[in-house]
């Protein structure tokens, strides 16, 4: 075997093995609440997928009022919270999707949302969407990562 073929092989043979590894992590969906039809974090190894989250308040048990600034911040607070019950922290946050029903404003929602990230920012997408859970003005859904190992 000449050493070009050899070294190949190898490389293949590392690609094959570090892919089997990555597929047979661990899948944890993780929740709080068993009456979601969701759960609220599905972990995959360092990977931390947070389902939507809208500016919901527990205490009055339904959506804040005031408009897309005090639901963004009660949306933001709730992440937060889902992230500090499984151990992690808005630095984890890598991702962010923010579905707004009126892409109007986007301006007004990115005045709360910035204040949760004074070390970085996390990639986002945001868009317009027609309708979401409960009336809310928005809803985001967060990727973390968490590299401490366990």
């Amino acid at each position: 075997m000449n050493l070009n073929f050899r070294l190949s092989l190898s490389a293949i043979i590392l690609c094959f093995l570090a892919q089997q590894a990555q597929c047979q992590q661990e899948v944890q969906f993780l929740s709080e609440n068993p009456n979601y039809p969701f759960s609220e974090v599905v972990k995959v190894g360092d990977m931390y997928y947070l389902s939507g989250q809208i500016g919901y308040s527990n205490e009055t048990e339904k959506v804040v009022e005031g408009g897309i600034g005090p639901e963004t911040k009660q949306t933001m607070e709730n992440i937060k919270s889902v992230l500090e019950k499984n151990g992690l922290s808005m630095d984890n946050v890598i991702k962010c999707t923010c579905m707004l029903a009126d892409i109007d404003e986007w301006a007004d929602m990115n005045k709360e949302y910035v204040k949760f990230f004074p070390n970085h920012k996390p990639a986002r997408s945001a868009f317009a969407t027609n309708g979401l859970a409960l009336g809310a003005r928005v809803e985001i859904e967060c990727i973390a990562f968490d590299s401490k190992k366990e």
